[in-house]
């Protein structure tokens, strides 16, 4: 199941990684192990925040993800299921089932 997994650093860990020059080595060594299909980096609420999409088999494989991001930048970890454009489609059937039995007549 594809997740969006939203990452953002405390301000004291970022400026750690920044001060000891470790950020971006950082960064890539977790995604190389992590392997997202994409990855977007931006400041969320003030923080340094990545969003990276990441295919998850089964859920303890969440913790693999999640601690090297806990233990290198003090990050606080998010995990939204997400569905791409043919996984909405696919979802057609269920969204019509869902009508017919719930939705107001």
């Amino acid at each position: 199941m594809r997740f969006m997994l939203k990452a953002s650093m405390s301000t004291e860990g970022g400026n750690r990684a920044v001060l000891n020059g470790t950020l971006a080595s950082t960064i890539k060594s977790v995604m190389e192990d992590m392997k997202p299909e994409a990855a977007y980096f931006t400041a969320v609420d003030g923080k340094r925040t990545g969003f990276f999409i990441v295919n998850v088999n089964d859920a303890s494989e969440i913790p693999g993800l999640a601690e090297p991001l806990f233990l290198t930048m003090d990050a606080h970890v998010e995990f939204y299921p997400v569905m791409s454009p043919q996984d909405m489609a696919n979802a057609g059937p269920g969204i019509e089932r869902a009508v017919k039995k719930y939705g107001r007549k």
